[in-house]
């Protein structure tokens, strides 16, 4: 089949727009599934994904559609994230597609994610088709929905369709504008092979799994590889599509999106975005790659168990080849003992690596406070780029501390502008631009640290909105700011582990949190135990754990009282003598209570 009648395309929206949901249908309209197979959320292949409702990675899969025309078109689609944390997939499947298909939720409008994803789609040059969802909800409003297409996305109004994901509605007629809107791929003159690699998974009897976009020539078993990256050669075990399993074929041609199963045994070979071409007719140069991904948040993660370093090292190693964002690198610790540390895109992105850790390979772990990434120029003029508090050199070095900042957008409800004004504010944020987009809402373009957002903005704001609003936000540069590191004492010992880069002014609040917190978990000695936070050498929050007294009277009845004194005041040195030199050793349960509350 020539490339002629191949469609190549991607369903991008707003988070819970209906895009896995249409994705759904239009295999039961093409009837690449039987009634059999059917069920909700089909491309959602992770547990995960099913529980908390969200798409995590992008899935391929190809169907075949004979449209009105009577000529059948295969038809390759990858459904896409809709979450902020995750737009990195998103980016990673248009740059295997021609076309887009744009959902707008009918009843909620244009949100600040369908704006994301659209710029990243004409970044691509993609061919956008838009779509109206939910139409038979009785909150639906499809002419203000086409109102918000022209005026804030700048696409014509009489392009949408509308359609239902749900109910079946309009399906017929995205599959007919799919087939006649977006472009058959162009494949390169010189007919040598040219593929992307766009994602990979890792199985343990078959080795790595590349899924990959042909742009030209052809993929066969038995035939020798190459991979541009590794200059590493390979011999193609299996090639074929999905549908949505992986079905077999005989070969893969331009424009064609399926998987390739060569001798690859490690996880380190596959590199995301490389290209593979034939190792005796190699393509010239390799196609252009994704912007390599920089991690913006940091957390160390620890076995519980430290027998499980290295279990856990090549867990880490696997998810890699699936999670090109995700990194890590060796760290130990006093407290937690040998361990990783991580970079990540965001929180959602930590929980969800730490939730695949211990569902996917079973291992018990523990992860200390996110931080971000600061710029330090020292006064001798070295810039350091610090990603650990243990880090930050002592602060009569420093000459000034940066830190990342983001430029958020913020769509809400023109009722809850001041709360959310407020929020930012709090956050050590500025509103740099307002703008209504209709009667009822407003975008707010909000200049905040990345510090501030990472653990509970969004929680925050969707609670204050009562779920109308959303956000979305992209890396802005670096601010000066009056960062400082702040360090936990138990007994005057620092515990490496609770140190975190905090700014000045919410130093004192956080450390009362803190302290408070260890306070609770720390359990008592024969002395009493300082917990306090300090800046340099500074206190600015403390709490005591009161001596655990033991009773030294019990054995003596009756008789003269100077006795019982002499007990109590031999008590009281040993007391005294037992805090200089006493040692509080603090139990694993209690960092991870601590590190897990936050």
């Amino acid at each position: 089949m020539s490339t002629e009648f191949t469609r190549n395309f991607s369903i991008i929206a707003h988070i819970d727009h209906g895009k896995t949901t249409l994705s759904d249908r239009l295999l039961e309209y093409t009837q690449t599934i039987t009634e059999r197979e059917q069920q909700a959320q089909l491309l959602d292949a992770m547990d995960l994904e099913r529980e908390k409702g969200i798409t995590i990675k992008s899935h391929p899969v190809a169907m075949k559609y004979k449209a009105k025309d009577g000529i059948t078109y295969n038809l390759n689609l990858l459904d896409t994230p809709g979450h902020v944390d995750f737009s990195y997939e998103v980016a990673r499947s248009l740059a295997a597609c021609e076309g887009a298909v744009l959902m707008v939720d009918a009843a909620q409008g244009v949100e600040a994610q369908t704006m994301a994803n659209l710029h990243l789609a004409m970044d691509q040059n993609l061919v956008i088709i838009p779509v109206l969802n939910k139409i038979d909800l009785p909150a639906a409003d499809v002419d203000k929905c086409k109102q918000q297409l022209e005026d804030i996305l700048a696409i014509p109004a009489e392009e949408a369709i509308p359609a239902s994901a749900k109910s079946g509605i309009g399906i017929e007629e995205i599959l007919e504008a799919i087939v006649a809107r977006i472009p058959p791929p162009v494949e390169n003159e010189d007919k040598l092979l040219r593929a992307s690699v766009f994602d990979s998974i890792y199985d343990a009897f078959r080795g790595v799994i590349s899924y990959v976009r042909v742009f030209s020539g052809t993929i066969k078993p038995r035939q020798r590889i190459k991979l541009f990256a590794t200059e590493k050669t390979y011999e193609v075990k299996e090639c074929g599509v999905f549908t949505p399993k992986m079905t077999k074929r005989d070969g893969l041609i331009a424009g064609d999106v399926g998987y390739v199963i060569a001798n690859m045994k490690s996880a380190d070979e596959a590199k995301i975005g490389d290209t593979l071409t034939d190792s005796t007719h190699p393509c010239p140069e390799a196609l252009p790659g994704y912007k390599e991904i920089q991690p913006m948040v940091f957390s160390g993660i620890y076995p519980v168990d430290s027998s499980d370093y290295e279990s856990l090292k090549m867990a880490m190693g696997k998810l890699q080849i699936n999670d090109a964002a995700f990194t890590f690198m060796s760290e130990s610790s006093s407290a937690l003992g040998f361990g990783f540390r991580c970079g990540f895109l965001g929180l959602l992105h930590m929980e969800i690596i730490q939730e695949r850790l211990r569902r996917e390979f079973n291992m018990d772990v523990i992860s200390t406070y996110p931080s971000v990434i600061y710029e330090v120029t020292k006064t001798n003029g070295e810039e350091l780029i610090i990603d650990n508090p243990s880090f930050l050199p002592e602060a009569q070095e420093i000459e000034e501390i940066r830190e990342p900042m983001v430029r958020t957008f913020i769509m809400v409800p023109s009722d809850y502008i001041g709360d959310i004004m407020s929020l930012v504010m709090e956050k050590r944020g500025e509103l740099t631009h307002t703008e209504t987009i209709d009667d009822t809402r407003v975008m707010l373009t909000c200049e905040l640290p990345l510090a501030e957002i990472l653990v509970d903005f969004n929680d925050r704001m969707k609670s204050m909105t009562r779920g109308y609003g959303s956000m979305d936000y992209e890396h802005c540069g670096y601010r000066v700011a009056k960062m400082v590191k702040m360090d936990m004492l138990i007994a005057q010992e620092p515990v490496e582990a609770f140190s975190t880069i905090v700014h000045r002014d919410k130093a004192e609040t956080y450390g009362r949190q803190l302290a408070n917190k260890l306070k609770e978990v720390i359990p008592q000695q024969l002395f009493v135990v300082a917990i306090q936070a300090c800046i340099g050498g500074k206190i600015v929050a403390a709490e005591r754990i009161s001596a655990m007294r033991k009773n030294v009277t019990a054995k003596c009845y009756g008789g003269d009282i100077s006795r019982k004194r002499k007990l109590l005041e031999k008590q009281k040195k040993g007391k005294e003598k037992m805090k200089q030199f006493g040692k509080v050793s603090i139990p694993q349960e209690a960092f991870i209570k601590v590190l897990k509350n936050d």
